[in-house]
This record gives structure tokens, sequence and C-alpha cells, in this order.
């Protein structure tokens, strides 16, 4: 599925920030998904980058959340199918191949491709990818690279995700091609190995009060 319908879009601009989650125990995954939804946070992209990832995706998936869970880190044409697997609704990928475009092409649900340029993003759009993932973000040209690139690219938005904090996430929020920001500040390491649950929930509603008024 190329093309997102427009209440998924809906959804992620109204989430704003898009959590990318590394978890490494599966008992962590339904504190976590509730601790986010509790921030307000019901967009999740859960990281292909440990052997417990795809347990995870399931485990929020099968467990009736109320929150629309991904996976990320999608790199080869075998990570989509064991994400669908999992049960995941949505892919994030930080770059895409010859191989794997078909793959993603053929995902039965949204997929944010990732480019860093603007021969990229003009080649995603011409596979169908209008709502593409801006990564890594920062060191790619930041805020200003993606203003630059509204003009001649008015059809694609951007999901910015690689060097996102609270500080600078207003910066790209407030561009018109950008959806959301995708970061990990709000799902620290640290706070999930210590369980605190209530500090990540404390981190959401922080964020997105400070990034109500952008927009």
């Amino acid at each position: 599925m190329s093309a997102i319908p427009h209440e998924i879009l809906n959804r992620v601009r109204d989430c704003k920030i898009v959590p990318v989650i590394t978890l490494s125990d599966v008992d962590h995954a339904l504190p976590l998904a509730d601790a986010l939804m509790a921030g307000g946070v019901d967009f999740l992209e859960v990281t292909l980058r440990t052997s417990s990832a795809l347990a995870c995706i399931e485990k929020m998936a099968s467990s009736g959340v109320d929150a629309m869970v991904g996976a990320g880190t999608i790199t080869r044409p075998e990570d989509v199918t064991a994400a669908k697997n999992a049960g995941a609704r949505f892919l994030v990928s930080p770059g895409a191949t010859p191989a794997l475009i078909p793959e993603l092409q053929a995902f039965d649900g949204p997929v944010f491709p990732g480019v860093a340029s603007v021969s990229e993003a003009m080649i995603m759009r011409d596979h169908g990818f209008t709502v593409q993932k801006f990564f890594p973000a920062e060191p790619a040209g930041g805020p200003g690279f993606l203003k630059s690139i509204a003009g001649p690219m008015p059809d694609i938005r951007f999901i910015p995700t690689g060097g996102i904090s609270q500080a600078n996430a207003p910066g790209y929020l407030e561009l018109e091609n950008v959806i959301a920001v995708g970061g990990s500040w709000i799902v620290p390491n640290a706070l999930i190995a210590e369980k605190d649950w209530a500090g990540i929930t404390k981190l959401c509603l922080d964020a997105r009060q400070r990034l109500e008024s952008v927009a």
C-alpha cells in the first residue's frame, strides 16, 4: 500500500511524535505501550534491532491495545514478511534498495521509506511513496534542508528521524512538509530498563505540551 489513507495521516499528525522503540525484553512491551498511550502517543514504531523485537510487536499487536503498532529498521525483503507475520500495521525503513522496494510496495499497510537526499525522495515518490522518513535528519541537513525542497517537491511529506529531541522538534513541525517527528528521547533505554513507566508517560506529556502550539 503506497498511498496512505487520510485517517492514518491524521492520526500521525495528531500524535506528532512517533517513538523509535528498542526493546530487549518482551515483558516490557505492554507496560511501555500503556505508558506511551497514557502520554497521548499511540503510533508506535518498534525497531528490529534486537532479537526480541518481533516478539514485542506480536505481544503489542495481539493484546488489543488501542495503538497502531509498526516495525522499524526494515532493511531486507525478509524483514517485511517477518514484521507482517508479527502483526505490524505499518513499516519504517532507514532507506530502500532495489530488492526491498517491491516488498514495501506489496505490504498491506502504510510504509514510510527512509530518504536522505533529493534524488532518493524523487525515486521513492516515483514508486508511489509520498510520505517518507527523512533519515538521519540532523546529519542530513535538518529543518533547513526540508524547507529548501518543499518548493520543488510540494507533494512529498516527511517524518524526520535521527537526532530529533524535544529542543529541536518544534523547528521541524513548523514546516508544511513535515507531519510528525520520530525520536527515541521519549522512550529512553534507561527508563525502560528501570521500568519507569510513569517517567516515560511524563516525557510524552511534556513533549506533546511543548509541541501543541506548533503546526
